[in-house]
């Protein structure tokens, strides 16, 4: 066998710079004992809409950042294929996200565990969500403040609406909790971002910059990886394109895949790793069956149901070009206004029913009544609140199109495959109408805009849903982590059955949690990071948890158990 040859190697080679990617690049590299290389098919985040929080929805159109991922057609939403928008720059989706800081319930974690994810309990994850978390209201023992990633509240609710929805919550028998990323998720509070200083704080800003100049480690940007370089059960490095060039990339101790649930089983299958009939019918030789690479898809919907506002005092007055100017020049010259915050600054969690022990309904409200890519926006005033169902059970796949490593791969969710997630968002919807007609409610609330009042029954509920639900860009589970067959890596992200290679990124994750993923997808990385240096992982905690008195009988603290008729 001809020697593979090499055009330069480090300790790890990393695949994909973003929000677990430029944080392993940053660990690994801290102590200057290893080498890294750090790849990433995107480039700079110097644009004002990457850097702007209010301008999030506009980079998630772009090419220029967006690998412009599309969904197969999904039966459960009457055919549509849904965008999929993924960070092509460094920073990854975090620099093209909401910047919505949610960690998740400690029954995310401790569901991990229950499918084979030994050591990634609640107990053992908080450390490292505080060791992640730069917290602007302070330490104690759920919050970090000496980490990277620094955590706000972006205005502090300055717009009543905010308020009065969290106050509307508490009226409907919700509660109120202090820290939703602490000892209680159920309820209504303010919500977290991910800003510094009026500006977005990514990964890239928070991890990679501060690491750039080590010598030891070296980022190459507009880098395409075309696959894993192996030899037999082996990783030995990488192969990847730069312009009209190719080089390979030694990997004298591990390859790591940070490229999202998409491109990470994409890698692996053009690799020779995954479900070895699929491999074989692209004529790509079998390295490794792994029959899970590419299943266990997830992903969080969301629906908007906005109502009209009878005071004129919503973001809807802020959409015209004069005031656009006035938020931009506010922000450019001071880092202060509106373009300070994503504008999603309170928010709520609820059980969609009795016998849940933990949360599984998500609410961001929003003082405005816009869509999420800013692609329309009501006439006149109004608010929203993004409604999530966020333990779904449907399950979709990710499979090669080709062997070419431009193309992007086939995916398909199957939302709605379970009758179970159309009753969590029904019953959200329900929830949602008895929460909005709360006596705080009362000074702003105008008619329904959407679903709008004649949408009642069972079916025309499902058909709202199916016609209007949109992606909350969560992704995950697709190279799922465990111990059994369908696992792809064990509980210290090694791909099974082959040596060097791990994955750390949301695709490892066995559930989705409830909340956005990009949390605990940084905490993946800070864990990741010490199994891969072989240090000592840290002190579990030992922080209580909030569970609800009652829970197996009723919906919430203060209500009965049932929607309103």
């Amino acid at each position: 066998m001809n020697a593979i040859r090499f055009d330069h190697a480090f300790d790890y080679v990393i695949v994909g710079a973003g929000s677990a990617g430029a944080v392993l690049a940053n660990r690994l590299s801290e102590d200057g004992k290893n080498t890294v290389l750090l790849l990433e098919f995107g480039g700079k985040d110097n644009s004002i809409y990457i850097q702007m929080p209010t301008a999030f929805s506009i980079p998630l159109n772009m090419p220029r950042f967006d690998w412009g991922f599309h969904s197969e057609p999904e039966p459960g939403l009457h055919g549509r294929r849904i965008h999929q928008a993924r960070g092509k720059v460094i920073g990854g989706s975090s620099s093209i996200n909401g910047m919505v800081y949610v960690r998740g319930c400690a029954g995310d974690f401790e569901e991990w565990v229950e499918q084979g994810a030994a050591g990634w309990g609640y107990a053992d994850v908080l450390p490292y969500f505080k060791r992640a978390e730069d917290c602007v209201y302070g330490a104690d023992e759920y919050r970090g403040v000496e980490g990277p990633m620094t955590v706000c509240n972006g205005n502090n609710m300055k717009n009543p609406l905010y308020r009065a929805f969290i106050e509307a919550g508490r009226q409907a028998g919700y509660g109120f909790t202090e820290d939703y990323n602490g000892y209680r998720q159920e309820g209504f509070g303010r919500m977290d971002m991910t800003v510094r200083n009026g500006v977005r704080c990514s990964t890239a800003l928070a991890y990679l910059k501060p690491a750039y100049p080590r010598k030891n480690l070296e980022l190459k940007m507009h880098a395409l990886t075309t696959r894993v370089i192996m030899q037999g059960k082996k990783a030995l490095g990488v192969e990847y394109r730069q312009g009209s060039k190719t080089f390979r990339a030694k990997a004298e101790k591990e390859v790591i895949l940070s490229a999202s649930s998409f491109n990470s089983p994409k890698l692996l299958m053009l690799s020779g790793i995954g479900p070895a009939e699929h491999l074989k019918e692209h004529s790509i030789e079998v390295v490794q069956d792994l029959p899970g690479v590419g299943q266990n898809l997830q992903d969080h919907l969301e629906c908007w149901v906005q109502q009209e506002c009878t005071q004129k005092i919503t973001l809807n007055g802020w959409l015209n070009p004069l005031a656009k100017a006035w938020i931009g020049a506010n922000w450019l010259f001071f880092k202060r206004g509106l373009g300070t915050s994503n504008h999603f600054e309170s928010n709520g969690y609820i059980r969609s029913r009795a016998g849940l022990r933990y949360p599984d309904i998500q609410y961001h409200f929003l003082a405005g009544a816009i869509a999420y890519d800013g692609s329309s926006a009501v006439k006149g005033h109004g608010f929203q609140v993004h409604l999530g169902a966020n333990k779904p059970l449907s399950r979709g796949w990710v499979k090669l199109k080709s062997t070419s490593p431009e193309e992007p791969p086939e995916m398909v969710f199957n939302y709605f495959a379970h009758e179970e997630d159309k009753r969590a968002f029904r019953a959200g919807l329900h929830f949602t109408r008895e929460i909005f007609a709360q006596k705080a409610m009362d000074p702003y609330r105008g008619r329904e805009i959407s679903p709008g009042p004649e949408v009642q029954s069972d079916d025309e509920i499902d058909n709202w849903l199916a016609e209007s639900c949109e992606t909350a860009y969560h992704p995950a589970g697709s190279c799922r982590m465990g111990t059994d067959d369908m696992a792809v890596v064990d509980p210290e992200c090694r791909v099974r059955g082959v040596e060097n290679l791990r994955v750390v990124d949301s695709s490892i994750m066995p559930t989705l949690t409830n909340g956005n993923i990009n949390a605990p997808t940084i905490m993946i990385a800070e864990k990741a990071a010490d199994h891969i240096l072989g240090k000592k992982l840290l002190e579990p905690s030992s922080a209580e948890s909030y569970v609800a008195k009652g829970w197996e009988n009723t919906q919430r603290e203060g209500k009965p158990d049932r929607p309103p008729e």
